[in-house]
């Protein structure tokens, strides 16, 4: 069975199961009672619900959209932005499911924004695939989220509502806010941040002097398909229609010759469709909904469908490619646009740690070792969406390495049984350019899993549960907790790399590389005996002493090293080479994960440590 097929009868199992249980409640509320809730099945809540069913806990996701994956997939964002050379997790057992549909990587490859690309429908029916091989997992389709309900200052679970006004009320031991915009971040009084944060604020140097409340631009994705000359599929002018509003889109990076088959095959998908997400005069559109509740902002949402018609339109009849129309096999909406838009900002949490610019650009010499409590990985830079709104305080974004997000970021400051997915993390404005894209969601997301589902196995909040625990939960799932470039899974020391990186004691390099940055390890090189020394002292009670010694590191050394700053010191595991060989750091990383085990030293959300 093709997954065409599979896609069409998840389509309808999905309906009849709404329609049983509509028919079964008979308009009354039910109620369900779970260890966690997962509000939003979108690209981080579809993740955080798998990780948390697979480590045991009974899960349920409630999704307004009858599809999973968020913008992945109901917003059409099917060309994915980043980590192609971080294999990591959820994120990558989905792309290696888009290889095996498609027939390998080059395959997925199909426009130049990205190395993954794949029709949004396919992406769905990987998800809803995932999802049904979890015993422990639930999903439940066409409900928005109504209210959160709390005892004192813990979260209790959250209601629902359908279109019928029928409602699904849901207690759970903890919650996971994964809504695009923060949606229950407002409705539990948890604190947030909203708009640019100002430099004086957040101690980052290209923020904008003042602060205000402007957020990115927003977009209605469109796929369009090539229906070749089988007939006429053009659009009527839609309401509101005006030519200036997209004149000029072909014009790449201001130059005089338009390109506009460049600017449709930016988001080429495999099977002869081309997603429409293009913002120079294209779809992107300011459209600030976050603070609207749900009526509204559905209401005002009418203009974004309105505007991505009218590029469709422009596209068609004025560029004159009437062999592209809207697909018919995508999205079921009346329009056959995205069933959401594409919302690149809304709420962000205050949490007990905030990621910040300064932690992205230089991870070693800040006062938190937020690093060593990373969770997620990031390769893209950041990335603002601001051409709709000319006001927009001019953002100097200079070259950054590939990053890795911090576990206190999915942590209220102080509102207890909730946790944070998705875009809405405790981030500052400018890092959310590059935490917002899609793999390094799914990853948090699937962090914001673990995290919950450790919690309700602890009995404790999720502040209470140890930074290493988590992470050791994840790397278990082939989770990177560093970013590392050229230190992939099956590589045999991978996760000790992993383990020990996390630690500071062997450093890595970051290096900014176009839009696919990089974090590198050298596994093959070596390192100097006051190198390693200074990174060890950081990590012991009491200092030790490298004589001022810049030769290479042996086994020999690194015994005298280890034996002075450890009592009754005792290497477990024969050296892999002779001792008065220099030792690579690969196998520094594998001897220290052995010997010493200082993953096991906990620390703080800070990243201090104990």
């Amino acid at each position: 069975m093709n997954l065409n097929m599979i896609f069409t009868r998840i389509q309808l199992t999905v309906l009849l199961l709404m329609l049983s249980f509509s028919i079964s409640v008979n308009g009354k509320t039910p109620d369900r009672s779970v260890d966690v809730l997962v509000i939003g099945g979108g690209t981080g809540g579809i993740s955080a619900g798998i990780q948390s069913a697979r480590l045991g806990c009974a899960t349920l996701i409630v999704e307004e959209t009858p599809w999973l994956g968020g913008m992945l997939t109901a917003a059409g964002v099917s060309a994915t932005d980043g980590n192609h050379h971080l294999h990591s997790g959820i994120w990558w057992e989905f792309r290696t499911a888009l290889e095996r549909h498609y027939g390998g990587s080059a395959a997925l490859a199909t426009g130049w924004v990205s190395a993954t690309q794949f029709e949004p429908h396919v992406g769905d029916s990987i998800f809803k695939a995932m999802a049904a091989g979890e015993s422990n997992l639930e999903t439940s389709y066409g409900y928005h989220l109504v209210s959160v309900q709390k005892k004192g200052n813990k979260v209790t679970g959250a209601t629902f509502e359908n279109e019928k006004k029928q409602r699904l009320v849901v207690k759970a031991k903890i919650t996971i806010d994964a809504t695009d915009l923060g949606d229950a971040l407002k409705l539990s009084g948890t604190a947030y941040r909203l708009g640019m944060d100002a430099r004086a604020a957040t101690g980052e140097s290209i923020a904008p002097e003042k602060a205000n409340d402007i957020i990115q631009d927003m977009t209605l994705v469109a796929i369009l398909k090539d229906y070749g000359n089988s007939g006429d599929h053009a659009i009527e002018k839609p309401a509101g229609y005006n030519f200036a509003d997209f004149d000029g889109c072909c014009l790449w990076q201001g130059g005089e010759q338009p390109e506009c088959e460049k600017m449709l095959t930016y988001g080429k998908l495999p099977k002869g469709k081309y997603m429409i997400n293009w913002p120079h005069k294209g779809n992107d559109i300011y459209l600030n909904v976050v603070e609207m509740n749900w009526k509204d902002r559905r209401e005002a949402l009418k203009k974004a469908r309105e505007h991505t018609l009218g590029f469709i339109y422009y596209i068609q009849h004025e560029l004159g490619f009437t062999n592209l129309a809207l697909a018919d096999d995508e999205f079921l909406t009346p329009d056959r646009l995205a069933y959401t838009p594409y919302y690149r900002e809304g709420r962000r949490l205050k949490g007990i740690v905030t990621f910040d610019y300064n932690h992205v650009e230089d991870r070693y010499n800040q006062p938190e070792k937020l690093y060593r409590t990373g969770i997620s990985v990031g390769d893209y830079p950041i990335d603002h969406h601001h051409k709709c709104r000319p006001d927009v305080p001019a953002l100097a974004f200079v070259p950054v390495p590939s990053f890795n997000v911090p576990l206190g970021a999915l942590i209220p400051e102080t509102t207890d049984g909730l946790v944070v997915a998705d875009k809405a993390i405790s981030v500052t404005n400018l890092v959310n350019g590059a935490t917002r894209l899609q793999p390094c969601v799914l990853l948090t997301g699937q962090a914001a899993g673990a995290l919950a589902a450790l919690s309700v196995q602890e009995r404790c909040e999720a502040r209470e549960v140890s930074v290493r625990k988590v992470q050791s939960t994840l790397l278990e799932a082939n989770v990177y907790l560093m970013p590392l470039y050229d230190v992939k899974p099956d590589n045999p020391h991978f996760k000790a790399i992993q383990r020990i990186t996390a630690t500071g004691l062997i450093q890595t390099v970051g290096e900014p590389f176009h839009w696919s940055n990089r974090t590198w390890f050298y596994p093959d090189s070596t390192i100097t005996v006051n190198e390693f020394a200074e990174a060890l002292n950081t990590f012991l009670d009491s200092p030790v002493a490298a004589d001022n010694d810049p030769g290479v590191l042996t086994g020999k050394k690194l015994k005298a090293l280890l034996s002075a700053a450890v009592t009754d010191f005792k290497p477990r595991t024969a050296l892999p080479v002779d001792e008065n060989k220099a030792l690579t750091r690969s196998e520094l990383a594998f001897l220290l994960d052995d010997w010493l085990n200082p993953f096991e030293k906990e620390i703080d959300h800070k990243g201090l440590f104990k």
